[in-house]
């Protein structure tokens, strides 16, 4: 049996007598309703603003929602982890922009703009490491001030 330390959430959580399952279960809904937060802000960006930092703003909102899907889909995967897959998704779809597929595919059925994009942007890459940034920050502040200690402990800083 591995000893638990203050930084493990499951420690306090299992002295409440709170299932992990239930843990999971309340981490996926504050995922969720970010996420939802996240669309509506993305969305009313690039609907409302016509301003030069609308595009990276929308490339930040991008990599936190990746962040938050992948998170949603492996609750208990540590930050960094997520982090780490979130941000090469987000690069390998900015890369994959350079084959022209997306665009091509956004011609035939446009939403697929708002998922794939069309145009490679090298500074997009730098938009996309600070949003998954600022998910890992605001992941850990909201697990810290909720549950007083780090979740999951499993890859997590």
């Amino acid at each position: 049996m591995r000893p638990t330390s203050g930084s493990d959430a499951a420690g306090p959580a299992r002295s409440r007598g709170e299932p992990t399952g239930r843990r999971t279960g309340r981490r996926r809904i504050a995922l969720a309703l970010a996420g939802i937060v996240t669309i509506a802000l993305g969305l009313g960006i690039r609907a409302g603003v016509d301003a030069g930092w609308a595009g990276p703003a929308g490339d930040v909102l991008y990599a936190t929602l990746m962040y938050l899907a992948i998170a949603f889909v492996l609750p208990r995967t540590g930050r960094w982890q997520v982090a780490a897959v979130a941000l090469s998704v987000c690069w390998a779809i900015e890369l994959f922009q350079t084959t022209g597929i997306p665009a091509q595919l956004a011609q035939v059925f446009p939403p697929v703009r708002l998922l794939l994009g069309t145009t490679f942007v090298p500074l997009d890459l730098l938009s996309y490491a600070i949003g998954v940034g600022l998910a890992v920050v605001a992941d850990a502040v909201v697990v810290r001030a909720v549950t007083g200690a780090a979740f999951p402990r499993r890859g997590s800083a």
